[in-house]
């Protein structure tokens, strides 16, 4: 069974993924709304600078071990059998569960290319697979008519699950901002898996992903936009989770656990 392991502050599930996909299904069978972040060390750093970030964490349905440092301290807190709930394959593991269960998917994000891609490559992978609709927000805020008009579409659609795949964290604050305004009883913000899924962004080897190296093959990939996230996030995360090793600094769940 899993169990909430607190990293600086966020309470992260320490699961394997047989278990997040039960979860969620779950969820969806009792239309019981809520949304999951599918969280890295980004994510987590991140909170610590933005109060109101951290609190939408603690009140989603479940918060994910997205990279593999996650899922090591959760190791490291007496969850052996944790594992890595990366974005792209709980997309995966998702869509193949829908078929036989009939669940209506929603695209949400990337641009109109990147969405027709993603939904044929889908529909390839998984025969059968319903996607009841997708909508590429531009960039920039949307106004409240505009608001308005693509939630009831997303209503409309009768969506089972909304896929978010906006930057985090636009897309988790997406999630907290609707979850009293769709019907779709589940939102996932799985971030760059509608690129890597739509074939416009390569992935990382599997080697990398396994361990813990996919930070640098996407830096490597992206210098210019994610060098300061991995460079000065991640000295950032080691330090703060030196603090809370030694009780320097307490680190408590926020509100919503």
């Amino acid at each position: 069974m899993s169990k909430i392991v607190n990293i600086l502050g966020i309470g992260l599930r320490a699961q394997s993924m047989e278990e997040a996909v039960a979860a969620i299904a779950a969820w969806i069978e009792q239309r019981r709304a809520t949304y999951v972040c599918v969280s890295s060390v980004n994510n987590i750093v991140e909170s610590q600078r933005d109060p109101a970030l951290k609190t939408i964490h603690n009140a989603a349905g479940m918060v994910t071990t997205d990279g593999m440092p996650l899922v090591w301290l959760c190791r490291k807190n007496g969850h052996k059998t944790a594992q890595r709930i990366y974005g792209p394959d709980l997309m995966l593991e998702i869509c193949s569960a829908s078929v036989e269960r009939n669940w209506r998917h929603f695209l949400y994000g990337a641009t109109p290319e990147v969405l027709e891609r993603l939904g044929n490559n889908l529909q390839a992978r998984f025969p059968g697979l319903v996607i009841a609709g997708s909508y590429a927000p531009p960039f920039r805020p949307l106004t409240e008519g505009e608001d308005h008009e693509i939630t009831a579409r997303i209503n409309a659609a009768k969506a089972d699950v909304i896929w978010v795949g906006l930057n985090t964290p636009k897309q988790e604050r997406w999630m907290a901002a609707h979850l009293d305004r769709v019907s779709a009883p589940v939102m996932i913000g799985v971030g760059a898996a509608f690129d890597f899924h739509a074939g416009t962004k390569r992935q990382a080897p599997r080697w990398m992903r396994r361990h813990g190296l996919e930070w640098l093959f996407r830096l490597a990939c992206e210098p210019r936009r994610l060098g300061r996230r991995y460079l000065v996030g991640n000295t950032v995360f080691l330090w703060l989770l030196a603090l809370q090793a030694l009780s320097l600094r307490a680190f408590p769940l926020g509100k919503g656990r």
